[in-house]
This record gives structure tokens, C-alpha cells and sequence, in this order.
């Protein structure tokens, strides 16, 4: 599957590499949802490509894509404490009570 731009996977999952918590924006996302580190972005994000995740939470919107990977993989409960709690990085996420251990992570392997 060819890659559509649509911004979810920088805004869905939370990635290790970026300490970036689960369902907030990466900060290096564009208003375009283009990477603006694009050259220079972690091996992480080079190494991710698109797949049958990216068409079963296809919607018209970012938002929607965002809710409709969250719900898929049961994450819709903890993103929403990790954006209440107003945790600005993964580490501080993780601490969050009931988080710890349990948010899946793009590309950290513990």
C-alpha cells in the first residue's frame, strides 16, 4: 500500500524515538500533515510503512483517522487520560496511572 499523507501515524500511536505520548500531535507535523524533519527523522519513522492499518482507519479527517486507530487497538480510554493529564512527553505519559506498561509503542522495544 502506497503511502496516502494523511498524518495518522504521526499523531496516533506514541513514539519512543520522539518521546512523543499516544494520540497527541508529533511536533514536527506540518499544518499540511507533512513531516517537517522529514531529511532528518528517526530511523523509527523511516522505517515505518503503510499498511492494512492505514485502510481500515481511512476517514475523511485526521481526527477521525486518529479515533479510528485508537479504537482499533482499545487505546481510545488511555489516550484520553494522556491528553487530560496534559503529559507533553511518552515518559511522563507512562506515568499516568494505569498507563504504565499497557500503551502500545511505535518502535520502542520494551
Amino acid at each position: 500500500m502506497e503511502c496516502t499523507c494523511c498524518g495518522a501515524c504521526c499523531v496516533a500511536p506514541d513514539i519512543a524515538a520522539l518521546d512523543k505520548p499516544l494520540g497527541l500531535r508529533c511536533p514536527h507535523l506540518g499544518a499540511d500533515n507533512l513531516c517537517t524533519v522529514y531529511e532528518r527523522r528517526p530511523q523509527v519513522c523511516r522505517d515505518y510503512a503503510a499498511d492494512e492499518v492505514c485502510r481500515r482507519i481511512e476517514a475523511p479527517t485526521l481526527e477521525e483517522r486518529v479515533h479510528n486507530y485508537l479504537a482499533l487497538f482499545q487505546l481510545t480510554g488511555e489516550a484520553e487520560a494522556v491528553r487530560v493529564s496534559g503529559c507533553a512527553s511518552m515518559r511522563a505519559a507512562r506515568t499516568v496511572a494505569g498507563l504504565s506498561g499497557r500503551v502500545r509503542v511505535q518502535g520502542d522495544v520494551t
